[in-house]
């Protein structure tokens, strides 16, 4: 949570500023608005000759545990460009961006997460987030073993359309409905800032 202005330095107070209609933390010295919006996660599910490119994650949270190249989307990027980055980063490979697919709303990790088809052209290698790399069918995806419920409704609306540009397919995810079906994955989270954003 916010302590201070980014601005001036300033401590700041949560209150309804004039005009809003929710609790913002506005600094008391300079009175600047300090805003607290969703987060962007892109990826891409990257296939060549009918197999999927996964990644074996190296850091936590979910360390050890597989999934579809994707990360927080950096200034200056486009989505498209943010999942392409992602794919190098992840697995030193290099993709071309299909179409968007799916997206996921998770509300209460307060992101959005988008996904792209991908054309993978490269060869690839365990990027420093990733133990391991490899190509799946989709009878060998670890579905047990996935990192992260929007990967695997993603990767499941990928199956699904068969190469085909069906739209974009919407999914909510929260706490309570993936307690509720016995899974508990949370999704990654940036490094801690000064407003402590999930």
């Amino acid at each position: 949570m916010i302590k201070y202005c980014e601005r001036c330095g300033g401590t700041v107070t949560f209150r309804v500023p004039k005009g809003d209609n929710r609790e913002r933390a506005v600094c008391d010295a300079c009175g600047a608005i300090h805003y607290k919006n969703p987060l962007v996660v892109v990826g891409c599910v990257a296939e060549r000759d009918g197999r999927i490119l996964l990644c074996k994650r190296s850091i936590e949270p979910r360390y050890g545990h597989w999934t579809v190249p994707a990360g927080f989307m950096e200034l200056g990027e486009s989505l498209a460009e943010g999942a392409a980055r992602e794919t190098l980063e992840e697995a030193c490979a290099t993709v071309e961006i299909g179409h968007l697919f799916a997206s996921i709303d998770v509300v209460d990790a307060g992101q959005v997460h988008l996904f792209f088809t991908g054309r993978l052209v490269s060869d690839f290698a365990p990027g420093e987030e990733s133990l391991d790399c490899a190509l799946f069918r989709e009878d060998e995806i670890p579905w047990d073993d996935l990192a992260f419920s929007s990967g695997r409704y993603a990767l499941r609306k990928y199956f699904e359309d068969r190469g085909e540009n069906r739209g974009v397919h919407i999914h909510e995810l929260r706490r309570a409905k993936l307690a509720a079906s016995g899974e508990s994955h949370d999704p990654p989270r940036p490094a801690a800032t000064g407003d402590d954003r999930r």
